[in-house]
């Protein structure tokens, strides 16, 4: 091999090692670890190791490959269970929400930058998307209400794709000709057929899956990713929105049992890991942070748009339909995330070559380090002052032994917060399901295992196997224990979710 690509495999081992490293770090302080990627492309760029790069159209393409990646996860593990009661929310956010956004924001800049309608909008558009690597990265660390992790997944999921198909035509302009209700069409188009595409495949993978005999348990994740790819491929071929194809053909795939099921789903969590490490470092690099300094007056003047009006205006807009009181509403408004989508969808118009695109990436870049660094850390204490936290609430746990996927079962850790009826509780009165047993009771440090009349008590962590078939049965039994006690069905309390 030549000393220019072992040079480049030394560097790219070394920032792939630390960034793995950096997880925990970034963990540990509470920082996103996109921003630490980000942090790293930029330390081996033109202002760190000296490393120039700005080839924006493969930033661009490579970005597009990642997004399939990390999207494709998010379907994966997202449980049709909890999606489908928050469905309509999520589709309502992705779309007339998204409108509302494009629109606040787009006002705001024009009239407080003076920047034209074209340019306005397309910071509106940008900023629209909410990021689901970020949004899955955090929200996966909190103890929140099933339906509103649910709804912020699955809006993250959805809602690049109509945003990509608006970015696209405003960085290209409507062409001559055409009137107005011919792009709502097109729109419309591209959503339908990308979701029917989604399906397609999605059914299909389910099918040949199940039936393959594979000569390896390793060839079951790559076919299982090579579907979703497949989906973005055939609904790009068709015109149609690739991305929605893979959140869809995801979700289809994921919640199918399909052979090795906990492998193909590891898989997928690391390959979406290596797509954010890849893609976040990639866009460091492409900034130029010389270029920055003129670029945070727009950044904080689109951000407050966004955070103050857009956002809080388009959540309230599509959660009418909804049961979501106030203070849930708040708590979306909030987690709204913003990471590497704006700045791959700032790309767009730069390889568009549209006035102006320098200024709006850069802008695009400083916002999303500084709204995700305050939003982000901000997230725990929001939940807790707007009092949707779920401490009590059951977590998955990802385990690679085989023997739980071939007796179709899943491994559920469960808290016993301050002010939780499971407090008190023996392990007889928790009355879980036929098919779910509490294996282990972890007490001060040490583990055991209980007796069904073992109490449990405050700081209690439990680890319960149920199967597949009873799982969201435990879960509405622990919630409603939690909420009130072992005689939770005499007062008509059977853990459903709820208003508060």
């Amino acid at each position: 091999m030549t000393p220019e690509l072992d040079l480049a495999l030394l560097l790219g081992a070394s920032v792939l090692l630390v960034a793995v490293g950096a997880v925990r770090f970034s963990t540990r302080l509470g920082v996103p670890s996109l921003l630490v990627y980000l942090a790293l492309g930029v330390a081996i760029g033109e202002a760190g190791l000296g490393i120039r790069f700005d080839d924006v159209e493969l930033t661009r393409i490579l970005g597009f490959c990642a997004l399939i990646v990390i999207i494709a996860e998010g379907g994966l593990s997202a449980r049709w269970s909890t999606l489908r009661p928050v469905l309509g929310l999520a589709a309502a956010l992705s779309t007339l929400g998204v409108l509302v956004s494009i629109v606040v924001v787009g006002l705001a800049v024009h009239l407080l930058l003076g920047l034209d309608w074209r340019l306005a909008l397309l910071y509106g558009a940008v900023l629209s998307s909410t990021d689901a690597a970020a949004v899955f990265a955090t929200l996966r660390r909190l103890r929140l209400p099933p339906r509103l992790v649910a709804t912020l997944e699955a809006e993250s999921g959805m809602n690049d794709a109509p945003v990509v198909i608006l970015v696209v035509l405003l960085s290209r302009g409507a062409p001559a000709g055409h009137p107005w209700w011919y792009e709502v069409l097109l729109v419309g188009y591209e959503l339908g057929v990308g979701a029917a595409v989604g399906v397609a495949a999605g059914i299909t993978g389910r099918y040949a899956l199940r039936r393959a005999a594979l000569p390896s348990a390793g060839l079951y994740p790559i076919a299982v990713v090579g579907f979703t790819v497949l989906a973005y491929a055939a609904g790009a071929v068709l015109h149609a929105s690739g991305f929605l194809a893979v959140y869809v053909a995801g979700v289809l795939l994921g919640n199918a049992r399909l052979p090795h099921r906990q492998a193909i789903l590891g898989f997928a969590d690391g390959l979406a890991w290596l797509a954010q490490i890849g893609l976040f470092v990639l866009l460091g690099l492409l900034v130029s942070p010389s270029r920055l300094d003129a670029a945070v007056l727009p950044a904080v003047v689109a951000g407050l748009a966004l955070v103050l009006a857009a956002r809080p205006l388009s959540v309230a807009v599509a959660a009418l339909p909804f049961r979501f009181n106030l203070r849930e509403q708040a708590f979306l408004s909030w987690a709204g995330l913003r990471g590497a989508v704006p700045i791959v969808l700032a790309t767009i118009p730069l390889s568009e070559r549209v006035p102006g695109a320098d200024r709006l990436f850069d802008a695009v870049f400083v916002l999303v380090v500084i709204f995700t660094l305050l939003q982000a850390g901000t997230l725990a204490p929001a939940a807790r002052r707007l009092r949707v936290t779920a401490p009590a609430e059951p977590a998955e746990i990802r385990v690679e032994t085989a023997p739980l996927e071939r007796m179709r079962a899943d491994l559920l850790q469960v808290e016993v917060p301050p002010g939780s009826r499971l407090g008190g509780v023996h392990v007889d009165e928790l009355r879980l399901p036929v098919g779910a047993s509490v294996t282990l009771v972890l007490r001060d440090g040490a583990g055991f295992v209980p007796g069904r009349d073992t109490r449990l008590k405050v700081g209690d962590s439990l680890l319960i196997v149920a199967t597949a078939e009873v799982r969201d049965e435990v879960e509405r039994r622990l919630r409603a224990v939690s909420r009130r006690g072992r005689l939770a069905r005499w007062f008509g309390e059977y853990g459903e979710d709820r208003d508060e």
